[in-house]
């Protein structure tokens, strides 16, 4: 089956980060001082595009908190590796089924969803783990719907960060930036969904 997709490393710091991640999302703690114009707006309009899914039997993989998860309509299932975000997402979405389990290998049979949702994971993945995840995504349903960073018009396309947590600890994180087509073309071509400052979704 091979070895889980991402470094030990980056695993363990999404575990620490799962009581601050939503700070990101809602520009507070250490993200309360960085200049983000638009991105309160990006958010919402992110969240009315996800909202407007169609509902189906959706597996969410590496939901985190379950911020996004929650606008997700139908049947949902979903799986983070860490048990702290899993914890936080189960509390927040009670309708939805959380587990704590892996990307690679998917522990569910061929063709158990019509969707799979994701959402800023897919950018943390270097080439062979994009490889090992889409064929994944692609046994377990025949949709996959990528929510990603957008690439910002200064900003680079790649790049290990060095990401710094409340407790002052600090951590090395491969991350990428897309622009929406060309997302798209990577995931062998689809619907851009949402093509924002911030963010971008698309669906293959």
């Amino acid at each position: 089956m091979g070895q889980p997709v991402m470094p030990a490393a980056v695993r363990a710091y999404y575990e620490r980060r799962a009581r601050e991640y939503d700070d990101w999302w809602h520009g507070t703690g250490l993200f309360a001082a960085r200049e983000r114009p638009g991105w309160h707006e990006d958010v919402a309009a992110l969240v009315r595009a996800i909202a407007a899914l169609p509902p189906v039997r959706t597996l969410d993989v590496a939901c985190g908190t379950g911020f996004l998860t929650r606008h997700l309509r139908g049947e949902v299932t979903a799986l983070d590796q860490s048990a702290a975000m899993v914890a936080i997402a189960a509390a927040r979405v009670p309708g939805a089924r959380m587990l704590r389990g892996e990307a690679v290998p998917l522990p569910f049979a061929d063709g158990a969803f019509d969707a799979v949702f994701t959402a800023h994971f897919y950018g943390h993945l270097d080439r062979s783990e994009r490889a090992a995840f889409l064929d994944e995504a692609h046994r377990v349903a025949p949709r996959l719907v990528v929510v990603d960073s957008a690439r910002r018009p200064d900003g680079p396309g790649e790049a290990w960060q060095e990401r710094e947590l409340r407790d002052g600890s600090r951590h090395a994180v491969y991350k990428r930036w897309f622009e929406a087509r060309g997302l798209a073309a990577e995931l062998g071509g689809g619907v851009v969904l949402h093509d924002g400052p911030w963010f971008i979704m698309v669906a293959a």
